[in-house]
């Protein structure tokens, strides 16, 4: 899963420990020695510069190494004594691949560049101690940089559904062949598992041969089914599905809806009416993780119409690139929330930002 992304993550790191670290070992060793000499050696030894003499050689030395542009001499001097320094220098050509590369991962600008700007910040004339390699200094940059926008708004899922009232409703949106249909069954397998009882509601009136889709999951899954003919409202279908879950001690209402393009103002107006009528608990979005870009434009497109509370992206383990996986909270300020990882009801996990970060820089 987002293997590509990886690859270019890690392409990355290399360019920076080959950009920064290819002078380091040449000009250390001397460069130590002296200075080593010269810290302990407090004599005032014939040649050696001593009262305004040293303070002026001090001096020079710091005008030459300033903090805001550190020289080859003090790049040496942190190399020799476990110190890493990175310039501005080293950072251009590299943080440029790496948008390239982020961009070309399908990852949102604004995302790409708010992580650009997270690793450069940690990184631009840092000098650290107790990191071994210029390598581990870009990855803890990149761990930070990528966990900053892929955790945005993220929040325990199975905490809520437990100390939430009773019956919690939640209602699914997205486009026409997502897996959102699947998705709901895939989650009400899940809430099972965890001792939740769930109700299926098919909020999707317009499209013939919903009923038989939803329905064939629910037989499945012997779950309860609400649904109306087509052509019915469906903020009622919802509604029915409510008032089922409390006369029968039912913990949650899946609420399916029309597959529908952010484009089309009548079916999000329906959207709308679902959310004014049934007040659903949450509202999470569905989407493919290998439509990329257009699943981060839809989620927006889907936030501004009825604020969506989270979002599931499907087909996760066919996506090499990531990028809707990395842009959709930031972009949304609403957390993903699972992940689809295949076509049985089992292949969905909750989606956990620090362990996706760690996959995506090699750390498991």
């Amino acid at each position: 899963m987002f293997d590509g992304l990886k690859d270019k993550l890690s392409g990355f790191r290399k360019d920076v420990e080959e950009s920064a670290g290819g002078e380091e070992p040449e000009a250390s060793d001397e460069t130590a020695a002296d200075e080593s000499a010269a810290a302990s050696d407090n004599s005032t030894d014939a040649g050696s510069p001593t009262g305004e003499d040293a303070d002026a050689s001090d001096a020079a030395e710091s005008d030459e190494t300033g903090d805001a542009d550190p020289s080859t001499f003090q790049r040496a001097k942190a190399f020799a004594t476990g110190r890493i320094i990175i310039e501005e220098e080293d950072l251009e050509e590299p943080l440029w691949d790496l948008e390239m590369a982020l961009l070309e991962s399908d990852v949102e600008m604004s995302v790409a560049e708010q992580i650009l700007d997270t690793v450069r910040e940690k990184m631009l004339g840092e000098s650290r101690k107790q990191v071994e390699t210029t390598g581990e200094l870009v990855e803890s940059a990149l761990h930070d940089a990528l966990l900053d926008v892929i955790a945005v708004g993220q929040f325990d899922f199975e905490e809520r559904i437990a100390e939430a009232e009773k019956p919690v409703t939640i209602v699914f949106t997205g486009v026409n062949g997502v897996g959102k249909t699947t998705s709901i069954a895939k989650l009400s397998e899940w809430l099972d598992e965890r001792g939740y009882s769930s109700v299926l509601a098919n909020g999707d009136t317009y499209r013939a041969g919903a009923n038989e889709q939803i329905a064939e999951h629910a037989d499945r899954l012997d779950r309860e089914l609400i649904a109306h003919d087509q052509g019915g409202d469906p903020a009622a279908v919802i509604y029915d599905g409510v008032e089922y879950a409390e006369a029968n001690d039912v913990d949650v209402v899946l609420g399916d809806t029309a597959g529908r393009l952010h484009t089309s103002d009548d079916l999000m107006a329906q959207l709308e009416k679902i959310d004014r009528v049934v007040d659903p608990d949450m509202t999470l979005f569905v989407d493919e993780a290998v439509a990329g870009q257009d699943a981060v434009n839809r989620a927006k497109e889907f936030n501004d119409a009825a604020e969506i509370d989270g979002a599931i992206l499907t087909k996760a383990d066919a996506d090499s690139s990531g990028g809707a996986a990395i842009s959709v909270a930031y972009v949304t300020g609403k957390p993903i929330l699972f992940l689809g990882t295949g076509q049985g009801y089992d292949d969905i996990t909750l989606f956990d930002p620090e362990e996706l970060v760690d996959s995506l820089l090699g750390e498991e």
